[in-house]
């Protein structure tokens, strides 16, 4: 398989960072919570997992140049006053690192070496190399009321997405799908991953059992397709087009990458996210769930049916809205959305007239 080595420390990376969240999940209390620049809370759990991630990258595969795409920044790490908080990062860090038999007597980490580990994020990514792309916690308002989120992690060569690994610790180890909130269930956790060309694969968090390959669904049925989309506000288009397609039932709402991976595995067949004008979309919120849900045989395109292209930097080159469906719906989806588009213009244009 292509990307081996790569893809064994990218599991071994991401697991170990879902450990770490996991454990910050059970005892966050609100106070815990601090709210970005643009108003994004972001947890212990954030800063940790990406300090975890580019630690144990770095250890596995000693590349000559490490660059990681990653979301955190330690600006408010470093400032007076957030000393107890870091702290509280580095022992996470520590701990977590001191679970895995293999590191159990690596030299000890600074707060330092954490706000370091957590920097390693700072690359631009682009068309040439090798560039890791990281969401530590994604869907982090999901993270802090007990839901669905996700750890993310990518591998970028040339511009092109080759390896996908996503843990999601709160999704049911089976298909069976419709809660939103999985957390109190019992066979939670699950570990997906993909490289180019070799299909999508899901195994259990905890445990050892072997993986099993995943694919989307084969419905072809418009009227019981189950579709999903994010827990924020109110996007007017997703219920147009869900109408245009005769999907009676309500979309279910869940936060994260997790989106993808419940499509991969044919838990839903169409994920419409359509943002707000203005938000631009950063490549670590797609690029994992891209070629998970690719491998197992789906689409993930935008408005205009065009792949994204995750080789401008930081953020998507892509027209507006995201669509993630399967082969077999794709035609119908995008008249769906052409039409609903269209629609909107026209009501904009006429508003304003």
């Amino acid at each position: 398989m292509a990307y081996e080595k790569e893809l064994a420390a990218a599991k071994k990376a991401v697991s170990l960072a879902a450990r770490l969240s996991q454990g910050v999940q059970k005892t966050l209390l609100q106070s815990e919570v601090w709210t970005k620049s643009d108003r994004t809370p972001v947890t212990a759990a954030d800063f940790g997992s990406q300090a975890v991630v580019s630690l144990v990258l770095e250890r596995e595969l000693r590349p000559e140049t490490f660059s990681l795409v990653a979301e955190e920044e330690t600006g408010e790490l470093r400032k007076k006053g957030s000393e107890v908080f870091l702290e509280g990062i580095t022992k996470l860090v520590k701990n977590t690192l001191a679970s895995e038999e293999s590191y159990a007597d690596s030299p000890p980490l600074s707060t330092e070496d954490v706000l370091n580990a957590i920097d390693c994020g700072k690359s631009e990514g682009g068309c040439s190399g090798y560039h890791w792309v990281l969401d530590p916690i994604d869907g982090t308002r999901g993270f802090v009321r007990g839901e669905q989120y996700a750890v993310g992690l990518a591998l970028l060569v040339e511009g092109k997405v080759v390896l996908g690994v996503m843990a999601c610790p709160n999704l049911p180890l089976a298909s069976e799908f419709g809660e939103t909130d999985m957390s109190s269930q019992e066979n939670v956790g699950c570990l997906f991953f993909a490289t180019s060309g070799s299909g999508a694969y899901v195994q259990p968090l905890k445990g050892h059992s072997p993986p099993q390959k995943v694919g989307v669904s084969s419905n072809e049925n418009l009227e019981e397709a189950k579709f999903l989309e994010s827990y924020h506000k109110p996007i007017p288009i997703h219920s147009s087009i869900a109408k245009k397609l005769g999907i009676t039932a309500l979309p279910v709402r869940m936060d994260s990458q997790a989106k993808y991976a419940a499509v991969s595995r044919g838990d839903a067949e169409i994920y419409l996210r359509f943002t707000l004008s203005g938000h631009r979309e950063t490549i670590w919120d797609h690029a994992p769930g891209f070629i998970i849900t690719t491998e197992a045989g789906g689409v993930v395109c935008d408005a205009a049916g065009k792949s994204l292209d995750f080789s401008k930097g930081k953020y998507l080159a892509h027209e507006t809205g995201i669509i993630v469906t399967t082969k077999k719906l794709e035609p119908w989806v995008l008249m769906a959305v052409r039409e609903a588009m269209e629609e909107e213009r026209k009501f904009i244009s006429e508003s304003h007239s």
